[in-house]
């Protein structure tokens, strides 16, 4: 069996932590990066199938690693979570290609879902 490997980036340690006790759970692989920055860094050593991406966060935003990613050709799946109700950002994210925007606090079964799904998705790299 092929384990698929998911990335969860969030400043928040607590939501690092439900969610890698989740994902594991689950059966996936995990890392967790508390920045935009350390999730960029750690991708010289490790490529995710998938990655959860905070929105908003300290240093570089969810969004930001999105364009980071794609400017280097990057074809990575993303799912945002995000505590905001900014209608702006969840276009901005779909419109960028993001697989789907889950809003803060979403189920156990729509981040499984939405994982799930991305990892089906054939993911955006440039444009």
């Amino acid at each position: 069996m092929n384990v698929k490997f998911v990335a969860v980036v969030d400043d928040e340690a607590p939501v690092r932590l439900a969610l890698r006790r989740l994902l594991c759970l689950a059966g996936y692989s995990v890392v967790t990066c508390s920045s935009g920055e350390d999730f960029i860094d750690a991708l010289a050593n490790h490529r995710p199938d998938c990655a959860l991406l905070d929105m908003r966060m300290p240093g570089m935003s969810g969004l930001e690693v999105q364009a980071h990613l794609q400017a280097k050709g990057i074809a990575l799946p993303v799912v945002f979570i995000t505590a905001s109700d900014d209608p702006t950002l969840e276009r901005k994210a779909l419109q960028a290609g993001a697989v789907r925007v889950l809003n803060k606090p979403f189920s156990n079964l729509d981040l499984l879902a939405a994982v799930e799904h991305a990892l089906r998705s054939t993911p955006c790299a440039t444009r």
